[in-house]
């Protein structure tokens, strides 16, 4: 009885010292939180945009990990809807208080990214990147340097929008937006440019996302003797209703729209005679594009994908500032504009070793992206570049770069 005694404890020991073992490696692993509109009105945009983070966990993971003991990364994913603060204050809250995370993907609506950051991020000192929110109001946020974005602001897709417009001849439009963040900075921004280039805007109307039926709205917008129809707002919610309401009315057959559009429910909305003139975030000419869309390919990522390019550079950036944190929340601001700016030894998309030894080094890099270069300015903006796309043979297809 004694002897079995010993047997037991010897066995409960050493059970107790696999669960040390076991929870000490879990607790090693590095957790990147990641915050998008899975569900909502941008849901068919969000796979290649998940996707995109997920391709950048794998080649980090893949290539040695984080920090001097290749720590794993564990990707962290929370659904805001897009359109309910509430619901993104909560996801950010789990994210930062609950998961721990060392940093955030996202989000990706700029109203979610606006509610997460001041409910969650800011005051526990994470860093957040956006891959897709774009309002002029992201920028203006008191966000301690916490804040960055992959994707440019509306501030400047709105003048390249305008001169898309009337490059392809259109020369008055009636605009109606989405009435939140993304929707009021874009028509601003897009009516200010417009007007610049000589154009005119007949009518700009907001109107309220979720409705089933928007013919009264689309009549009023007619009435104005516009020539297209500028609708700013997002294609599985009231942008694609209010495109597939107004082609079953004939209102209208040339149609104007940004990234927010451009997702694969936009193929299911047109597919008539009408003309679709649409712009978003493009790395085309991008120093990583190539690298980007080889390993894209090879996880059925389609690199053209609505930012699917922005979602890597987020993540690939935001994991080789934590690996010069060694994994650690803090100072993570600080390392990011240090790996994303010149001068340094250029690093491409999946060049983690090269990137950890250089980092381990001392050696300044510099991450030129598969979106394009992230210059982060002082409110964590960059430029970026921008390609005209519009739906051929129900598919999506860019015409070029828009300048």
């Amino acid at each position: 009885m004694i002897g079995g005694t010993k047997a037991i404890l010897g066995l409960t020991a050493s059970l107790l010292a696999l669960g040390v073992s076991a929870a000490s490696a879990q607790d090693a692993n590095v957790k990147l939180g990641f915050i998008g509109g899975i569900t909502g009105p941008i849901e068919s945009l969000m796979p290649p945009i998940t996707a995109g983070a997920r391709l950048a966990v794998s080649q980090v993971n893949e290539a040695g990990g984080i920090g001097k003991n290749g720590a794993k990364v564990d990707m962290v994913i929370g659904d805001d809807g897009c359109v309910d603060a509430a619901r993104a204050s909560d996801a950010g809250d789990r994210q930062v208080n609950s998961e721990k995370v060392a940093g955030i993907v996202g989000a990706m609506c700029s109203g979610a990214t606006i509610a997460a950051a001041n409910a969650a991020a800011i005051p526990g000192g994470v860093v957040m990147v956006s891959p897709a929110s774009t309002s002029p109001a992201v920028t203006e946020l008191k966000d301690n340097d916490l804040v960055f974005r992959t994707a440019p602001s509306d501030a400047y897709q709105g003048e390249v929008l305008a001169r898309v417009v009337k490059r392809n001849g259109v020369e008055n439009v009636a605009v109606t937006y989405v009435n939140n963040d993304y929707g009021t900075g874009f028509a601003q921004a897009f009516q200010k440019a417009f007007e610049a280039e000589g154009g005119k805007v007949t009518v700009s109307s907001a109107h309220e996302d979720g409705k089933a039926d928007y013919r009264a709205e689309i009549g009023s917008l007619a009435s104005s003797g516009a020539d297209a129809l500028v609708v700013l707002a997002y294609v599985d919610g009231s942008g694609g209703r209010i495109i597939q309401q107004a082609r079953e009315t004939g209102d209208f057959s040339t149609f104007i729209g940004g990234d927010g559009m451009v997702g694969a429910n936009l193929t299911n909305v047109t597919g008539g005679d009408e003309k679709l003139i649409l712009t978003r975030p493009g790395g085309s000419a991008a120093a990583g594009a190539e690298l980007f869309a080889t390993a894209a390919k090879g996880v059925d990522l389609d690199p053209g994908a609505t930012y699917a390019a922005t979602s890597y550079d987020a993540a690939f950036a935001l994991l080789l500032a934590l690996e010069k944190t060694n994994g650690s929340r803090e100072g993570v601001s600080a390392a990011l504009r240090e790996v994303a700016s010149a001068p340094g030894e250029v690093i491409l998309p999946g060049e983690w070793a090269k990137a950890k030894q250089l980092i381990a080094a001392g050696t300044d890099i510099n991450y030129e992206g598969a979106s394009g270069s992230l210059e982060f300015d002082a409110q964590g903006d960059v430029p970026g570049s921008y390609d005209e796309v519009t739906v051929t043979d129900g598919k999506i297809v860019v015409v070029g770069p828009a300048q």
